[in-house]
């Protein structure tokens, strides 16, 4: 069993800061709550690594919406690891959907090193946000097949993938 870390040890108390310092646009606050060298794996924005990175991503996620809010559900950790559901909502920005709101859910995973996040990801629905945001289906289409195609890449993916290409 991983010893607890501090940070897991709170983990609900994290997830609020978390929450806030990406409500309210605070880059520094939600970019030292990571190791040096930690990622924040964004399910629109990709993956973003070091502190600088991560601070920049959430400047560039206020450019192109207002008004978020985020909320994390039933919060689990063993200290290593820490999962969270999540609802998320915020008012377009981009000039195609400007004004529209958006919510979607999902799951959070959080992985710590020492009493910090090493890695963030994520898990939910594209297509219910980007539908949201009243995209064209053909532009839907082209996100949704690059998240795919990055999806299936890796080793592992290939692993369950290439088994199937005889069938």
């Amino acid at each position: 069993m991983p010893t607890p870390t501090p940070a897991a040890n709170d983990f609900a108390a994290l997830l609020t800061t978390f929450a806030d310092a990406v409500q309210t646009n605070r880059g520094q606050s939600l970019a030292m709550l990571f190791t040096e060298d930690g990622v924040y794996e964004d399910g629109f924005f990709g993956s973003h690594s070091g502190r600088p990175a991560i601070a920049a991503m959430l400047h560039r996620f206020h450019d192109t919406g207002s008004s978020y809010l985020w909320e994390f559900l039933d919060p689990v950790s063993n200290g290593a690891v820490g999962y969270a559901r999540f609802r998320f909502s915020y008012a377009s920005r981009l000039q195609e959907s400007l004004g529209r709101p958006v919510l979607f859910e999902g799951i959070s995973c959080f992985r710590f090193r020492s009493d910090l996040i090493a890695r963030y990801s994520e898990a939910f629905d594209r297509g219910v946000a980007l539908v949201q945001l009243g995209f064209p289906a053909e532009r839907i289409r082209r996100i949704l097949d690059r998240a795919a195609a990055a999806q299936n890449q890796p080793p592992e993916a290939r692993r369950h993938l290439d088994r199937l290409s005889s069938v």
